[in-house]
């Protein structure tokens, strides 16, 4: 227990608020809860060594590579992978802590790389990059539910993300179909992980690394054309509804990385589509066939996590966020009928979402949000500052309009919970 806890209980046997054993009682339930609990510190300084002694075991074994003959360069190749099966099935046998746990999965993991990397060096075996990865994830995928490990759920993610991105990203390169598989493949660790630990923080981890992987891999399935602006909409909108499932909306925004990222990338993507050359590109498009279905699946995955909202009553109010991927396909699909219309709808829905988003910012008592919403209107603004002919006057006359708006909104939420102490300060004397 802390001094900080430890005075206040003191404070509390000296008012006669808690008897002598009732804070025995505590004292005791506090430090079995403590001991209970994982050591961190030392999870985190294993793991941290882990790394290191693999590093260095690597770099001694290289410095006296080239003097080496064939065997007995194997038999160090297989030397690091040994060691760390060992390590790991001692942890596994003895059913040792999570820094154990931890710090042998992590070294397992990095000495599979290396074994396979040095025995393809001493061999001469062919191969790219891409496909060295590939093999290297499909032996240490098991890991994270052979030992439970969350690093080994970490590194995974890491590599299926640079796996992708090695194979997908590039000239004409084909796509890392793969990735698909292996990061489903985490799924059930991960909703296990939401039940059982909800709290903790490898699962707060998660909840900005999992949504992040396909934002940063969609882009190896895209053409590079229009439809890729709707994929990543649709994909946004996905993330943002799942966001709205009560297991991550009832937690605080730093941990819900699905609204945070899903918001951010709407907004992000409706401001490109503000300009009028998108929708003119747009008119153009050929709608290959393979365009079609890639864009379809992130928006078909939107939609039916949408209705299972609204059937599971998820949604007690309305949220634009949550539909402004369906808003955007709907003037897709009528783009053909005329692109102005659709200009005009597209700026009018991004300033009703800062508005929106103003809103909530004001009910949640939440600055960052408020002035989320503010500053969207604001980047709105200046876009349409380069590309449009209005006078200077007038668009002298908007910005201080929108400057005024940053001050009023700020000093009514300020105001609100001035006012929101107060009263509670009333209803605690009253009470007393």
């Amino acid at each position: 227990m802390n001094s900080k806890f430890e005075r206040e209980l003191s404070e509390l046997l000296e008012q006669n608020i808690i008897t002598s054993d009732t804070a025995q009682k505590i004292t005791a339930y506090y430090h079995t809860k403590e001991e209970a609990k994982p050591n961190r510190l030392f999870t985190i300084f294993g793991v941290l060594g882990a790394l290191l002694s693999g590093l260095g075991v690597i770099l001694i074994i290289a410095h006296n590579w080239d003097e080496m003959p064939k065997n007995l360069k194997t038999i160090f190749a297989f030397l690091p992978l040994i060691i760390g099966q060992i390590s790991c099935a001692y942890s596994f046998i003895k059913k040792k802590g999570g820094a154990w746990i931890e710090s042998s999965a992590t070294f397992l993991i990095l000495s599979v790389g290396a074994t396979i990397s040095l025995v393809s060096q001493i061999y001469n075996i062919p191969g790219n990059f891409s496909n060295f990865l590939l093999v290297w994830i499909a032996i240490t995928a098991p890991l994270m539910y052979l030992l439970r490990s969350n690093i080994a759920v970490l590194l995974h993610l890491v590599l299926i993300t640079w796996y992708a991105c090695e194979l997908g990203y590039g000239y004409r390169s084909p796509m890392p179909w793969w990735y698909l598989p292996l990061l489903a493949w985490v799924v059930p660790y991960y909703i296990r992980l939401q039940k059982q630990e909800a709290q903790s923080n490898i699962a707060g981890v998660l909840n900005w690394l999992l949504p992040l992987s396909p934002i940063i891999v969609l882009g190896t399935f895209t053409s590079g054309d229009i439809s890729s602006f709707l994929m990543y909409l649709g994909l946004f909108g996905l993330l943002y509804n799942l966001g709205e499932l009560p297991q991550f909306k009832n937690q605080k925004l730093r941990r819900n990385g699905y609204t945070v990222m899903g918001s951010l990338g709407t907004i992000t993507i409706l401001m490109v589509l503000t300009f009028e050359w998108f929708w003119k590109d747009a008119t153009r498009d050929s709608y290959e066939q393979i365009n079609i279905m890639l864009t379809s699946i992130p928006f078909l995955a939107a939609f039916a996590v949408l209705i299972y909202v609204h059937l599971k009553k998820h949604v007690k109010t309305f949220n634009l966020f949550q539909y402004a991927f369906l808003v955007v396909g709907i003037l897709y699909l009528t783009n053909h009928l005329g692109y102005i219309h659709n200009i005009i709808l597209t700026n009018i829905l991004v300033a009703a979402l800062g508005l929106f988003a103003i809103r909530i910012g004001i009910n949640k008592s939440s600055y960052a949000i408020l002035n989320y919403g503010l500053l969207t209107i604001t980047v709105l603004i200046v876009c349409r500052f380069f590309d449009t002919n209005l006078d200077f006057i007038i668009r002298g006359i908007l910005f201080i309009s929108v400057g005024a708006g940053f001050f009023f909104a700020n000093y009514l939420l300020l105001k609100k919970q001035r006012k929101s102490v107060l009263e509670n300060n009333t209803k605690e004397e009253n009470n007393a």
